[in-house]
């Protein structure tokens, strides 16, 4: 069960149920992490407009962003944020179902390529505890990305960093559809929705 129970949106400002209109046209419905930050309505804008930088108009795939997120997460431990980013790599960035369900053998997998690797390999040593990523990290994402780029990897993987621990901290409870999602498209060995249940 969450612990932080989600704000009332009839009780929030204005300017805080557009944030949260921003991340329901976005997602597809209202996140329960964001109904929990919105209790600090300057923390839902700033959340707001770092979701709108990451996810806006960029030189690095959608879909790559997604998975960068999905693999930090799940390095991370926070079954909320995989089940999100796996969903949003496929609703909302037209991902490519089976390469979702395959992110975990992107090392050996012919769904991903070498700068997918690169990218993703990144994510995993930089979504663990203590973080494990190195120069050789960057010296492979240097073969295939420009700094711009690279910036762009960071930033996904910064903002989970911020996102899985909060939602794994709160147990947020994870919401209809990237639970279905999840459930359905990644094996039990992989993800479960331990504490995120209704």
């Amino acid at each position: 069960m969450t612990r932080i129970a989600p704000a009332n949106i009839a009780d929030l400002p204005e300017n805080t149920r557009k944030n949260l209109q921003f991340a329901e046209e976005l997602m597809g419905f209202v996140p329960n992490d964001a109904m929990a930050m919105a209790h600090w309505p300057a923390m839902t804008q700033a959340m707001q407009h770092l979701v709108a930088v990451i996810y806006g108009p960029s030189e690095v795939e959608p879909m790559l962003k997604r998975l960068v997120a999905a693999v930090t997460s799940g390095a991370a431990g926070c079954r909320y944020c995989q089940a999100h980013t796996a969903h949003g790599a496929a609703k909302m960035a037209g991902g490519d179902t089976a390469k979702i369900a395959a992110v975990w053998e992107y090392q050996t997998s012919d769904l991903f390529n070498d700068a997918e690797r690169a990218a993703l390999d990144l994510a995993l040593a930089a979504g663990t505890q203590p973080n494990a990523a190195t120069d050789e990290h960057f010296a492979r994402l240097h073969e295939h990305f420009s700094q711009r780029q690279i910036v762009e990897i960071m930033g996904v993987i910064s903002l989970f960093g911020f996102l899985n621990r909060w939602n794994d901290t709160l147990a947020t409870q994870l919401e209809d559809a990237p639970l279905a999602f999840a459930q359905a498209n990644y094996s039990p060995d992989v993800w479960d929705v331990g504490k995120h249940k209704a």
